[in-house]
């Protein structure tokens, strides 16, 4: 095992307002499938990384309590807080330095209701 996590589900309930507000923060345009008759939105990612997506799916539900899923912000962190808010998101925790060898993460809460975190590498 290369890395822990190889996929992930930020479960939505409204799949093309959520990826309005992911496409506005990650200023990036998602690509939406059906798979196994479940509607998403992919998230940018290389091939041969961690991938993820925006799935609306009655068996899951957006939770500000549950999993928290890390996005990169690249070096952008204080840019990527703004674009939340401009998307109608809500910062819950802002700019939090961890250390000198890890970076700094955010919170914040999307317009689906999930809490997500953000991290920029030193």
């Amino acid at each position: 095992m290369s890395n822990a996590l190889n996929w992930f589900e930020i479960p939505v309930t409204d799949l093309a307002r959520a990826n309005r507000f992911y496409g506005a923060l990650l200023r990036n345009e998602l690509r939406e499938e059906t798979f196994n008759d479940v509607p998403m939105a992919l998230l940018p990612y290389q091939q041969g990384g961690v991938g993820g997506a925006l799935v609306r799916n009655d068996q899951l539900a957006p939770s500000a309590q549950g999993t928290v899923v890390y996005l990169d912000a690249g070096d952008d962190l204080d840019g990527a807080l703004e674009r939340v808010k401009a998307a109608g998101g809500k910062v819950v925790m802002g700019r939090t330095h961890i250390s000198d060898d890890i970076g700094s993460i955010a919170f914040f809460v999307d317009t689906e209701g999930n809490r997500v975190g953000l991290h920029e590498r030193p």
